[in-house]
């Protein structure tokens, strides 16, 4: 793979720094009659961006979709510098993922179906795009960092529980019903309440690889990629 442009990876910044921002504002905002202060093991993305019921769900919201859309244009740009024929599917899927989770901001659980729609398919194709990485980076046609794997590895286990560990009638939760369906459950919830941990972890670990992956762009060298 090429050195992509610099005004796309600029934009894949923009879009980290606008999620980051939103979704830290909406935290330190964040008031409830049931709980006065947000918590990770208790508290969901979505709640964060329900009208009514969080203060800054507006700016949690523009900033989901947003900053999406500024990674998804990053996403779409990396296109026409792929030389792998699994670059293609990875940079599709990834700018879908995005797209998926600008879905979530614009459709907050005010609208639930769409809104868990959305969700549903954020972690679907988060899933997918971690495997097309990990065959890229197989092959050794990735030009990124050659730690990202990890990170993909990471993203992938998260993701994938959070769709299947309802299936295993664990009594995770009711009915084990699927973790997406299950962001609106009334307190008082258990602690860890896995339906919201996991969605953190998942979101967190495809920020911090995204993140890493347009940092190994300005440390790329075509000299290290003569294969590529």
């Amino acid at each position: 793979m090429k050195k992509s442009s610099t005004l796309a990876t600029k934009f894949g910044f923009l879009g980290i720094f606008g999620l980051l921002l939103g979704i830290v504002v909406a935290v330190l905002g964040f008031n409830s009659s049931d709980q006065p202060h947000f918590n990770v093991l208790n508290h969901t993305l979505s709640e964060l961006g329900t009208y009514g019921h969080s203060p800054l769900a507006v700016v949690l919201n523009g900033g989901l979709f947003f900053g999406s859309l500024s990674i998804v244009f990053y996403c779409l740009s990396s296109l026409q510098n792929v030389t792998s024929c699994w670059g293609y599917p990875f940079f599709i899927c990834l700018a879908l993922t995005f797209f998926a989770l600008a879905w979530v901001g614009l459709f907050p659980v005010n609208v639930y179906h769409l809104h868990i729609l959305g969700l549903k398919w954020f972690f679907y194709l988060g899933s997918l795009s971690a495997i097309f990485y990990l065959i890229l980076a197989s092959l050794g046609r990735s030009a990124f960092g050659r730690w990202t794997w990890l990170l993909a590895l990471i993203v992938l286990c998260s993701m994938m529980t959070f769709l299947y560990a309802p299936q295993l009638e664990l009594g995770l939760t009711e009915g084990d019903r699927p973790f997406y369906q299950e962001m609106v459950q009334q307190l008082p919830r258990p602690t860890p309440w896995w339906p919201a941990l996991l969605e953190w972890i998942g979101l967190g670990s495809l920020l911090c690889w995204t993140t890493v992956l347009l940092i190994s762009q300005f440390t790329y060298s075509p000299k290290a990629s003569n294969g590529d």
